[in-house]
């Protein structure tokens, strides 16, 4: 059965919303199909399945109420302002009516549109895979994550590199509100549309700020905090976005964009993975700067609405921008005591010792990030074999032990914490190719793997394993487009 999509963005917000169609797949064959998030949807994963349900997923066919929309927005790409970026090959469809609230149903690689600036507007199989295999282990994770509805093959050859399967990818999502969305409402100079914007945000994410006496102020602040909870989540399981721009920065706190991103294996704070990312601007360890500087550019945007006074607006929006770090640092030294085991009311400053330099000695040894904090359950348990056997610095890891073993760490929590299964790089590279190939076992088998991360599989051995030294060095990401 068909359901409903409403239109509530394209109602509230028409000069952010452009009315565009979704060019038609020409033999659509559907590749993955997330029958739980159907379910959690309310949706009817048969029906999602048939023809009828692969040509809503394309957005071939829609109900006749729907309002199909490419999203106008700006955003600061690897530093550079560009003020009219724009959904050029995406399109929002409508919003689901779910137990949970409002869901936008949105597509990427549905074709060109008038924010397209060149490109064909079409995706590929690979890397719309990629994102539903990683922001599905993300939820896993317990990472607040855009999620993948569906990936159908459009029947098109799509030229990259070499000609290549096209795909479209069906993404679900709290919302597609970003930062970009209001530095493009601020740079249209219409400050009614910019507090449109921030009101609907509010009725959108945070309806309880309604009441605040200083409502946009309290939007700035919320945004702050959930990106600092999100980026804390990030840098606990060693992701790494790879194209952190202010177009890429939700204001609901999700993870969005899975293009060139990548999990950390041998550890590296300045890990980069991006082919396009040639300064480092978005390695691992800037990923806490980098988000402060996006809610920089944020506040920028809605200065405005603070307050009348320009002076007295930067004097709020900077005292809330100061509120980052403390926040970030809390909620990183949150996930350090669960990933090490250590109880709630273990003091920070322990805490912290204890991560920080752990984290020199994984670096120092360039050891597995997943494989060495999940060995922690075992040396909890008087085994510290497998931890040790991935150092370089024996008895600096030995003293750590010591030191860490007085704050009696929890094996349990650390297993409950600490993943055996992220999408790791060689296996995601490996069944991306093979599905381009026309072979989907691998990959759903990985897919298997990642949405139970935390409990020991049998047979999957070798998808908790890393890559060889040889492929570390040359793997790269590529955004796809």
């Amino acid at each position: 059965m068909q359901p409903h999509l409403s239109h509530q963005f394209a109602d509230a917000l028409p000069a952010l919303a452009l009315p565009w169609q979704a060019e038609p797949p020409v033999r659509p064959t559907l590749l993955a199909l997330n029958t739980t998030l159907a379910d959690e949807l309310g949706l009817d994963a048969d029906w999602l399945a048939t023809p009828d349900g692969v040509a809503l997923l394309t957005g071939a066919q829609l109900p006749t109420d729907a309002a199909p929309v490419a999203q106008a927005y700006s955003g600061h790409q690897f530093g550079g302002f560009s003020p009219r970026l724009g959904d050029g090959r995406a399109l929002l469809l409508g919003e689901l009516t779910t137990p949970g609230g409002p869901r936008d149903l949105h597509l990427k690689g549905s074709g060109r549109t008038p924010f397209a600036r060149g490109g064909d507007g079409r995706a590929v199989v690979g890397p719309m895979l990629r994102e539903f295999l990683v922001s599905e282990a993300m939820a896993a994770l317990r990472i607040p994550t855009t999620r993948s509805l569906a990936v159908v093959g459009t029947g098109h050859l799509v030229q990259r590199e070499q000609p290549m399967p096209g795909a479209v990818l069906a993404r679900v999502a709290a919302s597609h509100l970003r930062v970009g969305s209001f530095q493009f409402a601020r740079a249209t100079g219409d400050l009614d549309l910019l507090r449109a914007l921030a009101d609907h945000a509010i009725a959108r994410h945070y309806p309880q700020l309604a009441a605040a006496d200083q409502p946009h102020l309290a939007l700035y602040r919320q945004v702050i905090a959930a990106q600092a909870e999100l980026i804390a989540d990030w840098m606990a399981v060693g992701f790494v976005h790879g194209v952190m721009n202010t177009d890429n920065m939700t204001v609901s706190g999700e993870t969005i964009d899975y293009g060139p991103c990548a999990f950390v294996e041998g550890y590296q704070s300045d890990a980069v993975f991006s082919s396009i990312d040639e300064t480092g601007r978005y390695a691992y360890a800037n990923q806490p700067v980098i988000a402060q500087w996006n809610l920089a550019r944020f506040a920028e945007a809605i200065l405005p609405l603070l307050d009348a006074d320009e002076s007295t607006a930067i004097t709020r929006a900077t005292d809330a921008l100061n509120e980052f770090g403390p926040a970030y640092r809390a909620a990183w030294l949150d996930r350090m005591r669960a990933k090490l085991g250590i109880s709630a009311d273990a003091p920070a400053e322990q805490v912290a010792e204890l991560a920080e330099s752990l984290h020199a000695l994984l670096e120092e040894s360039r050891a597995d990030w997943t494989l060495s904090f999940r060995s922690l359950a075992a040396a909890a348990r008087g085994d510290a074999e497998p931890l040790r056997a991935r150092m370089l610095d024996l008895p600096g890891v030995d003293a750590w032990l010591e030191r860490w073993r007085s704050a009696a760490p929890s094996a349990e929590l650390i297993e409950a914490t600490n993943p055996l299964y992220v999408p790791r790089n060689h296996l995601a590279d490996a069944a991306l190719r093979a599905a381009e190939a026309g072979d989907l076992a691998p990959f759903h088998r990985l897919l298997a793997a990642v949405r139970a991360p935390f409990a020991e599989q049998d047979g999957v051995d070798d998808l908790a394993e890393p890559g060889t030294a040889e492929f570390a060095a040359g793997f790269r990401t590529f955004c796809g487009t």
